[in-house]
């Protein structure tokens, strides 16, 4: 899953993002309303974490921007501010939910699985090929009637993966859609973590659902291996 946090308090911003990271998304992180609006524009994202009060565009203008061009990605929106005309106009100008600071992560976590459960953005709530089962929700997967425990960037790739069943995606994707698009260390760590992988869904199994396609990148087998 794919977060863009729009946040101008850098200390802020860099807690949510590890936060986030820790539980296995990829982050973006804009500074200012406007890089955020030209982020948003540019990338696919799951969920926009937007504060208020930010320089360039205000919070209210850049998710009303997003949806009048047909952008309906779910907006949680964070501010300093209180009180009913403000959650009020946070509404009115198309977010999904609303959160003050100061907030708990633990609230926050909560309240983006809440708003993955009921995006239409998020197809599904939970993917399987063949005996393999993974529910992104309850950060769960399963071999047959055997749980798998993954870490949470593990299920982060196994996740995309699966969504993407069936497909070839390249390591840029993989990257991009489970690290970020700024990531700018080895590309090779996602052979680690595809080795991770097959070690922990598909040996113990005698099975081989992740394919390397030579020269293209990962396949997820449909029918899991």
């Amino acid at each position: 899953m794919r977060v863009l946090v729009v946040e101008d308090e850098k200390r802020v911003a860099a807690a949510v993002r590890r936060g986030l990271e820790a539980e296995g998304f990829a982050v973006d992180v804009a500074l200012t309303g406007t890089d955020g609006e030209w982020l948003a524009k540019e990338n696919k994202y799951d969920v926009i974490v937007l504060d208020i009060m930010l320089p360039g565009i205000n919070g209210y203008r850049l998710c009303a921007n997003l949806r009048e061009r047909g952008d309906w990605t779910p907006v949680l929106m964070l501010t300093a501010k209180d009180g009913d005309l403000d959650e009020a106009e946070a509404l009115d100008t198309g977010a999904d939910d609303y959160l003050t600071k100061p907030f708990s992560f633990v609230v926050l976590i909560a309240r983006i699985r809440a708003l993955l459960r009921r995006s239409a953005t998020t197809p599904r709530m939970s993917y399987e090929a063949g005996d393999l089962y993974v529910d992104p929700n309850a950060h769960q997967c399963r071999r047959g009637d055997v749980e798998v425990a993954l870490t949470a960037r593990e299920f982060s790739v196994l996740e995309f993966l699966i969504r993407r069943k069936g497909e070839v995606v390249s390591k840029a994707e993989i990257l991009e859609n489970v690290w970020d698009f700024a990531f700018e260390g080895d590309p090779n760590i996602v052979e680690v973590y595809i080795r991770h992988l097959r070690v922990k869904i598909d040996e113990p199994f005698d099975k081989a659902s992740i394919q390397t396609i030579r020269g293209s990148g990962y396949r997820l087998a449909a029918n899991g291996g």
